[in-house]
């Protein structure tokens, strides 16, 4: 995981339509960027949800909310459209920015380790630095963390 104070590292990604979007985009607004495991899991689903009924308030305190995770446009697509989904959603299948912002790592679940994206949230200020970083969110849980930090 990335410290706090850091320059976030520059991405560029396409979202659930295929057009490409860097953070560079967003120089001047503050960006929420959360990494998640897996469009559809249980998780992930509460942790989209609660950032997609909170919408209306991070844009209100001027804030960007983009959802990162290594499912393909495609799936991106689907879940955006099954939730309603208002917020970005890039796709990362070749692990750029995952494991740039090094959320990328070994895993243990029922026993059986694997690599897979550790649940993470950073906020970019407008200057393109990270000043806040939490690993292992808690998915329902996350959203109002980010928004009571934003005051």
């Amino acid at each position: 995981m990335l410290q706090v104070g850091t320059k976030a590292p520059e991405f560029t990604l396409p979202d659930k339509d295929g057009n490409l979007v860097s953070l560079k985009d967003f120089q001047g607004k503050k960006v929420v960027l959360y990494f998640y495991p897996k469009d559809n899991t249980a998780g992930c689903t509460k942790q989209a949800c609660a950032f997609g009924a909170n919408y209306a308030a991070f844009q209100e305190k001027g804030a960007v909310v983009i959802g990162v995770s290594k499912d393909s446009a495609a799936s991106h697509g689907r879940f955006a459209a099954k939730y309603d989904l208002p917020f970005l959603l890039l796709s990362d299948p070749e692990l750029q920015a995952i494991q740039a912002y090094g959320v990328w790592h070994e895993k243990t679940m029922c026993g059986k380790t694997s690599m897979g994206v550790v649940r993470t949230t950073y906020v970019i200020d407008e200057n393109g630095v990270i000043e806040w970083a939490k690993e292992k969110v808690k998915p329902d849980a996350n959203a109002g963390e980010i928004l009571e930090y934003l005051g």
